[in-house]
């Protein structure tokens, strides 16, 4: 009993305050009353003090249960706090509460709101990284060809635990690179789309269905959005590869046709307006793949259509070969002959045509090959075009040398009559000619030789070479300027007493005869000295014949009179008009027969 009071003792003045006190007071009273046994009371009391311990450590536990709930929550909220600034990605939050500051409850009560706002930033950042992810599998969904759903975004499985601006940041970078991506990609379907319709019109395909057939999507009609993964990529690069090969394809053939075309037209001179029904075909043979884009230009209709008149026009070919090898062999000897070359043998075309009548040659190959042959007979007459040129001048300058020649053996020609001084103007003009034939005749042996050496062949003219006529033609030259050097000197020999008669006859003429020897003939042409001493010895003659001739008479003498006065006036305009015409003989036939 003591035990129990001395506390009962030291809580005395409080009990009594208290109802518990009072109870027990009054408990007390009642005992002493009664006379209930002092063990019975301290048992009772022990019970009392028990149940009392017993409820005191039911209260303590409820409050240590309450403290230790409250240390958790208080632990959870740091715990959450400290993690959601993890996930986060933050270090620190402005208006954070210090830790161990005021009681469990202040505590918690200044975390709570703190924890609040980390949950909704949380839940804000969480809606953001499932828009960003939701976005990623849609476009990456569109881009590896699988169906996509509006629920995509939902199903997004979102790493709570890495919720950092850094994370949302990286996924933002890939959505734009997937956009990107995929932008990329609608641009490629696009020109695909484009270049398949482009080559579809050309050639007269119907491009709706070849674009539905690669994929349904991609057809403007579906309302869906296109497929743009890589095997749809690939399958419309193969259809357009398809397409340019078949575009290329069908130019190559009407390219062929074209010149087939072509080449009948101009084997047969076909009309122009013949020619236009199919000059969107010809048309075609100067463009590339590339620079074929009119609607239509590629059908089939239009290859069906070129190749039928290829056919027809192949039919009427033969009919008319003999008229066109017979108009080429023409063309071809014109060229020949034009050009003194050597014509192809009559023979070698005998053969051609029995081949012709017996079908056994290939009319292309035959006009061909005779096109062959005038292309070089051409290139060949164009290469001998300054040869011939000179031989044509060395041929007139011939010409004049023999007519030069002849002139000289006339023993009349230094007569007066009518034309004479068109003899005499040609004779000088012959003279300058002919001294120009050597240097002619030099420059075309070189040009000759040259042109040999380049072809390695002989240069033919009319069957013949060319240098060979030059150098027999010098050998004649030389030969005959020798005879003549001959002649000069046994003239000079045999007929001194000649020369010397036809020196005093010259000194004879009267002063208008003097005058003509002097100032026409002298300063006309250099060599007139002797010209003029035969023309005075030839009129002497002519008197003297007429004097001494007993048949003649008188008459005879006074028509000899009035002839040789009629000469003098004949001489004496023909000197001045020589001398008037001598400086432009030279200048005026030099040109043409230079070397």
């Amino acid at each position: 009993m003591g035990s129990f009071q001395t506390p009962i003792g030291m809580r005395s003045s409080a009990l009594l305050e208290t109802s518990c006190g009072y109870l027990l007071q009054e408990l007390q009273i009642i005992w002493d009353e009664v006379g209930e046994d002092q063990f019975e009371r301290e048992k009772v009391l022990l019970d009392l003090e028990q149940e009392c311990v017993e409820v005191y450590r039911r209260k303590v536990d409820t409050a240590n249960m309450s403290r230790a709930r409250l240390h958790q929550e208080l632990a959870e909220s740091e715990a959450e706090f400290t993690h959601l600034l993890l996930s986060l990605g933050e270090r620190s939050l402005p208006g954070r509460p210090e830790k161990k500051s005021g009681t469990l409850k202040e505590q918690l009560d200044a975390i709570t709101p703190a924890l609040r706002e980390m949950r909704l930033r949380k839940e804000e950042r969480v809606n953001q990284f499932r828009a960003v992810q939701g976005q990623i599998q849609k476009i990456s969904a569109e881009i590896a060809g699988q169906s996509v759903y509006d629920d995509s975004i939902t199903n997004v499985i979102i790493n709570e635990n890495d919720l950092s601006l850094k994370k949302l940041e990286e996924y933002q970078v890939e959505l734009q690179r997937l956009h990107s991506e995929k932008n990329d990609r609608l641009q490629q379907v696009e020109t695909y789309i484009d270049t398949i319709r482009s080559l579809s019109s050309t050639l007269g395909m119907e491009s709706t269905m070849i674009i539905t057939k690669v994929h349904p999507t991609l057809n403007e009609l579906c309302g869906m959005s296109k497929n743009i993964s890589d095997s749809i990529l690939e399958k419309l690069n193969s259809t357009v590869e398809s397409l340019k090969e078949e575009k290329q394809n069908r130019l190559e053939k009407l390219h062929n046709i074209g010149k087939a075309l072509i080449n009948l037209w101009n084997l047969m001179d076909t009309h122009y307006e013949d020619r236009q029904l199919f000059s969107h075909v010809t048309s075609l043979l100067s463009l590339s793949t590339a620079e074929v884009s009119n609607p239509g230009s590629l059908t089939l209709n239009i290859i069906q259509q070129a190749e039928a008149e290829v056919k027809r026009l192949d039919q009427l070919k033969s009919s008319k070969m003999k008229e066109l090898f017979f108009k080429k062999q023409h063309e071809l000897e014109q060229i020949c002959n034009k050009s003194h070359m050597e014509i192809p043998s009559q023979t070698e075309m005998d053969n051609i045509i029995n081949l012709i009548n017996s079908g056994e040659i290939d009319h292309a190959d035959l006009l061909m090959s005779m096109d062959e042959q005038i292309s070089r007979a051409k290139e060949e007459a164009s290469s001998r075009m300054a040869i011939m040129e000179k031989v044509e001048k060395w041929m007139l300058a011939r010409d004049e040398e023999r007519w030069l020649e002849e002139y000289s053996m006339d023993q009349n020609r230094y007569f007066v009559s009518r034309g004479a001084h068109r003899n005499l103007k040609r004779a000088e003009r012959a003279r300058v000619i002919v001294n120009r034939i050597p240097a002619l005749v030099g420059s075309l042996i070189a040009k000759t030789k040259g042109w040999e050496e380049e072809r390695k062949k002989t240069f033919l003219y009319d069957d013949v070479p060319l240098l060979a006529m030059l150098e027999e033609y010098n050998m004649f030259r030389q030969e005959k300027e020798e005879e003549k050097q001959r002649q000069r000197e046994k003239k000079k020999v045999q007929n001194p007493v000649e020369i010397g008669q036809e020196n005093m006859a010259a000194s004879r003429p009267n002063s208008s005869s003097r005058r003509l020897s002097d100032k026409s003939l002298n300063g006309g042409f250099g060599h007139a000295t002797p010209l003029n001493r035969r023309l005075s010895m030839s009129i002497q003659q002519l008197g003297a014949n007429s004097i001494n001739s007993a048949t003649q008479g008188m008459s005879f003498i006074k028509e000899g009179k009035k002839m040789q006065s009629h000469n003098v006036y004949v001489r004496t305009e023909l000197g001045s008009h020589l001398r008037d015409e001598s400086a432009s003989v030279v200048s005026t036939f030099s040109g043409p027969f230079s070397p």
